[in-house]
């Protein structure tokens, strides 16, 4: 999101993409690593998917919102609830 939005600030800059690349290819090795630890340990790994996928349908309107002070639409808070209560639902059901 941070590349993006610098992107177009700069006028799409390409030095800006390899700093970002590689947080992004930290972000999924560390995913993964998520991912294998959550299923050594619940056994399950549908419960870790939809915690995962709630996970990224609230915490991407919140970065929105802090990194570029965009205001979501209805349906952005609308998956922010939905994703909220799957979550919830994921964790304690």
């Amino acid at each position: 999101m941070i590349a993006q939005g610098n992107s177009q600030k700069t006028g799409g800059d390409l030095a800006m993409l390899w700093p970002m690349f590689l947080l992004v290819s930290l972000g999924g090795i560390l995913l993964v690593f998520g991912y294998a630890l959550g299923y050594m340990y619940l056994k399950n790994i549908w419960i870790i998917v939809a915690i995962s996928v709630g996970a990224i349908l609230v915490v991407e309107p919140i970065l929105a919102v802090l990194l570029f002070r965009d205001v979501p639409t209805a349906g952005s808070l609308i998956g922010l609830i939905l994703g909220g209560f799957g979550a919830l639902a994921a964790i304690f059901l």
